[in-house]
């Protein structure tokens, strides 16, 4: 999977259900899009967004090249937004943590590496085990001109893995068979709403993690992510009975 800052919850739930995670960085960078950015509440209306800019936000760049624009103004900025709920959400001051740690301990300016020390901490705060590695450290010997659907079944071959696990959100990129041909099976996952109380704000779906943590006891969110996902094997037609 591609390298979100401070992803929705349902990401969470896939990191739970698989073995291994493999941080997909060595494809062409996508501007805007959740991997510099991420949805809290809004104190007046809706949502908004959190953001990490970017020296060198560009297409030009594969995703291990992101860097941080500043990581200390980043975060900042961040623990600004969260700041309206200090009186509100029960646990803002945990949440406050975690974006502290996560920045404070940034070795470098890598966008790649400041969005897993983000999935870390939060998997630690939860006690979800995170076993990952990625993808631009393994130095695969991978073809040339792939497809979107075509990376996963090919890196899962190489990495000796026989099954992979995507949302099934994205099903439609991928050819079952690509996967069958090489003995490896195809899951989907399903992850239902987790609904949660942010009194006195109305509710808003799909925010980033960090909005969950903060109104959710951590008991409770890793029961949600341990127990919300639903795996289903997506089967080639040629293997059907």
């Amino acid at each position: 999977m591609q390298p979100y800052f401070f992803p929705y919850l349902g990401h969470f739930s896939l990191i739970a259900a698989v073995d291994e995670w493999i941080v997909f960085d060595i494809t062409q960078y996508t501007p805007r899009t959740w991997m510099n950015r991420n949805r809290i509440l809004h104190p007046s209306t809706g949502w908004q967004y959190i953001t990490v800019p970017l020296s060198n936000s560009s297409i030009s760049i594969k995703t291990s090249e992101a860097r941080v624009l500043n990581l200390s103004e980043a975060k900042t900025c961040i623990i600004g937004k969260l700041s309206h709920y200090k009186k509100k959400a029960p646990y803002f001051e945990a949440v406050n943590a975690i974006v502290h740690e996560v920045f404070d301990t940034a070795t470098d300016d890598s966008l790649v590496q400041l969005n897993v020390g983000g999935l870390n901490a939060v998997c630690c705060y939860l006690g979800i085990p995170f076993n990952y590695r990625i993808c631009s450290d393994l130095n695969l010997s991978l073809p040339e001109n792939l497809r979107p659907g075509e990376w996963a079944p090919e890196i899962c071959s190489m990495l000796g893995a026989t099954s992979y696990v995507n949302p099934a959100s994205g099903q439609n990129i991928f050819d079952p068979t690509d996967f069958a041909r090489r003995d490896i099976s195809l899951h989907l996952a399903q992850s239902p709403q987790f609904v949660y109380n942010t009194a006195p704000y109305p509710y808003e779906p799909n925010l980033s993690i960090l909005d969950v943590l903060m109104w959710s006891s951590p008991t409770v969110v890793a029961e949600a992510i341990r127990n919300g996902v639903v795996i289903n094997e997506k089967i080639s037609p040629k293997f059907s009975e």
